[in-house]
């Protein structure tokens, strides 16, 4: 179908509005940045909708893409330098893509004809509001990395920084981190009582959500609710009814303390993971185990761990995130002998900001991308070995 002939379909009103939100939207970030919030929505909004009306009905798509992208490349660079370079490129793409994508009607293409222009509106609005709130959540892990590898001792972009000059960028804080004794005793601290609250949690979850999953047992909602309590419960509630219990029976500032603590709290993650898993098993496995003459025990390990195991390492790597990342809890329950990881840091911000920190945090959000990243390809691998997606 001919450029003009789409363009019929689709009246000017409508994809110069539609850019015009997108640019606003745009505009309001670059403008917040420089200071005038209201300034960058009103320009944001004004300069793609005239170029969006302009590019669409005197030049041909590619030149015109083109012509946008080096525009607000252009217009970048008099912002801010090398930076605003970066981003003007990135939105000069977006913006000529998106304005005739939405000029020749390619928006309606993968969705059902039959669909009214509200339930198209929905369509994309729904996305966009997802993916601005993943904005939202990963704008501030995105602020950190970069910062992690500042040459200063600053919590801010420095002028080197910000000019990508390589002057202002150094491995000076991961360095300290590996060689400085207070932060390698809270890493080994941290190795030590994670590992250990991990296989209590994945045992006495894997053990609950096993016993919770038969028909017969009394009261299993009432109990399933108090097993998943902690992760409900605020931390900080949590936090000090064990203190207050386990300074009385001795364990408050000990390493099993802090180890039965993270448990408590790793333990509803392996239960509602592994509950999860054995909603597709088929419970004749253990009858015809138990008929051929296996007892419990072998039929546990050899029919049904297997087919639970991607739910229980699943249960297990949030469990041990859940320990190596924690701070209210051991604040608590632990003592000058067991700061962990969180701890440290959490000292660092309150008596000398380092920007170690920094560092530490980049390397804690790399460990727990790579561990969630397993937890989804085990999730898949669960569902094809229980014949709930193809293989």
């Amino acid at each position: 179908m001919s450029t003009f002939a789409t363009a019929q379909r689709t009246p000017a009103r409508f994809y110069v509005s539609v850019t015009a939100a997108a640019g606003a939207l745009a505009g309001m970030f670059i403008g917040t940045s420089q200071g005038n919030t209201l300034l960058g929505i009103l320009i944001g909004a004004a300069v793609p909708a005239i170029i969006a009306f302009a590019a669409t009905k005197m030049l041909p798509e590619r030149p015109a893409r083109w012509g946008i992208l080096a525009l607000f490349g252009a217009a970048g660079f008099l912002i801010s330098a090398l930076p605003g370079l970066f981003v003007g490129l990135i939105f000069g793409w977006f913006f000529g893509w998106f304005m005739f994508w939405l000029f020749e009607g390619h928006y309606r293409a993968s969705l059902p004809p039959y669909l009214t222009g509200g339930q198209v509106l929905w369509h994309y609005a729904f996305r966009v509001i997802c993916g601005a709130i993943f904005v939202f959540l990963i704008t501030p892990i995105l602020v950190v990395l970069p910062l992690s590898f500042n040459a200063q001792d600053f919590f801010t972009f420095t002028p080197e920084m910000l000019a990508f000059d390589p002057a202002g960028y150094s491995l000076k804080h991961y360095r300290d981190f590996l060689t400085n004794d207070a932060w390698q005793d809270a890493l080994r601290n941290s190795l030590l009582i994670a590992p250990m609250a991990t296989l209590l949690s994945v045992s006495f979850g894997t053990l609950a959500a096993i016993g919770l999953s038969q028909p017969h047992v009394p009261f299993q909602r009432a109990i399933m609710a108090i097993l998943i309590s902690p992760m409900i419960v605020p931390l900080i509630i949590s936090a000090a009814g064990m203190y207050f219990f386990y300074s009385r029976i001795g364990l408050q500032g000990t390493y099993m303390g802090v180890v039965l603590a993270h448990a408590a709290l790793g333990i509803p993650f392996v239960i509602i993971t592994v509950t999860a898993t054995l909603v597709g098993f088929d419970n004749s496995l253990t009858r015809a185990a138990a008929n051929m003459g296996a007892n419990p025990v072998t039929t546990f390990f050899r029919v049904q761990m297997p087919l639970i195991l991607p739910g229980v390492i699943s249960g297990g790597l949030f469990a041990f995130i859940t320990s190596f990342d924690e701070v209210v809890v051991v604040l608590f329950v632990g003592s000058a002998g067991q700061k962990t990881l969180p701890w440290q840091m959490f000292t660092g911000l309150r008596e000398q900001i380092s920007p170690t920190i920094l560092a530490v945090a980049t390397i804690l959000v790399v460990i727990s991308i790579a561990l969630l990243t397993v937890v989804e390809l085990l999730r898949r691998r669960s569902e094809r070995l229980r014949g709930m997606s193809p293989g």
